[in-house]
């Protein structure tokens, strides 16, 4: 299949965008769905996409979600910002795949069928498992399609993560897109062999990961945070209209550390996601069932807890908090992590200057 022709940045009038072989006009929307296997059954399965070009020239971006199938709340952020979005006002070509692992996400379950992690996958192969056939029709008609991404991600089963951007520290691009969305924390974290961002650097498409929230829930201020910065990075790269109300400034990570269980036993958390910790402060205790032992845990490094155990019941060395050592990314004063809540909620989310 010929690689479609990526839209000019600064031509006014949109173009014909070429998917799936299939030919989507300027003005217009389109649901496709991309085949992907054949199951025992002789069922055809195939990824559903949602294509929007707009009538105005300018960048390709896709946002996916549910890599993992138990992680559920991006697509419901792709589902608001689809109703935000005007084909009529949009600049570029808008690819929108809210569940990538449909397995999963039909069974409630974080892997594939065959029980391996489609972001370990990429860019995956159209003779492999059924998850390397996944990633190889993901990589070669949407990320080769694409000039950038955003993909959307939740914590694990029994945690919760607080909003973040996530990025590669060689890819200055991706830092710009970050600042761009402006999430409470951007954390530069490696790409990881056989991660999609791993596929899209080899593409040369910047991709940034937005993590929030946690499996099988949804979480409205993570849900509100993604979709004002899918809008506010759409704007910044001239796809949608530029909002003049000042955001947040994000706190800015370079290291990140978990706090793990001393011993094992019940554990009561004294701190929450969002928190600012200093090195020594206890952030929790450790008990045995009996109330015999009751330990505090604390702290070994000073930063913000971007994400935490939910689950009391915990081995020795499991992970208890996820600790950022952070700073600031712009001048100015100190941001609480309470203004985003504030912005996100007092802030009409869709309002008629927000929608694109």
């Amino acid at each position: 299949m010929a690689k479609a022709e990526k839209t000019g940045k600064t031509a006014r009038k949109g173009r014909d965008f070429t998917f799936a072989d299939q030919v989507i006009a300027p003005g217009e929307i389109r649901t496709i769905d991309l085949p992907i296997s054949r199951l025992s059954t002789h069922q055809e399965v195939a990824l559903p996409v949602r294509v929007l070009n707009g009538r105005r020239a300018g960048p390709v971006l896709f946002v996916s979600a549910g890599i993992h199938g138990d992680e559920i709340i991006g697509a419901e952020i792709i589902r608001r910002l689809l109703k935000l979005v005007s084909v009529d006002d949009l600049a570029g070509t808008l690819i929108c795949i809210p569940v990538v692992n449909f397995f999963g996400f039909i069974s409630h379950q974080r892997y594939l069928p065959d029980r391996r992690d489609l972001n370990r996958c990429f860019p995956g192969s159209s003779r492999g498992s059924l998850a390397a056939q996944l990633a190889h029709v993901f990589t070669e008609e949407i990320i080769r399609r694409s000039d950038y991404g955003i993909d959307l991600h939740s914590a694990g089963l029994h945690r919760t993560n607080l909003p973040q951007t996530r990025v590669t520290l060689d890819r200055p691009g991706a830092l710009e897109l970050a600042r761009s969305f402006g999430a409470p924390v951007i954390v530069a974290s490696r790409i990881r062999d056989g991660s999609m961002r791993q596929a899209a650097a080899e593409c040369d498409v910047d991709v940034i990961v937005y993590e929030s929230g946690e499996a099988l829930r949804f979480d409205e201020l993570a849900i509100r945070l993604g979709v004002k910065g899918i809008l506010r990075t759409m704007a910044y790269l001239g796809m949608g209209r530029r909002r003049n109300r000042k955001r947040p400034s994000s706190l800015y990570s370079r290291k990140t550390q978990w706090i793990r269980a001393p011993e094992g036993g019940l554990f009561r958390a004294t701190k929450a996601a969002g928190d600012l910790v200093a090195a020594g402060d206890v952030i929790g205790y450790l008990s045995d069932p009996f109330g015999d032992i009751d330990d505090a845990v604390t702290s070994s490094v000073s930063g913000i807890i971007i994400g935490r155990s939910n689950l009391p019941v915990v081995n020795m060395g499991d992970a208890l908090m996820h600790i950022a050592q952070v700073e600031r990314l712009e001048e100015g004063d100190d941001t609480p992590l309470e203004r985003f809540a504030e912005e996100a909620f007092s802030d009409p989310l869709f309002d008629e200057d927000e929608v694109i």
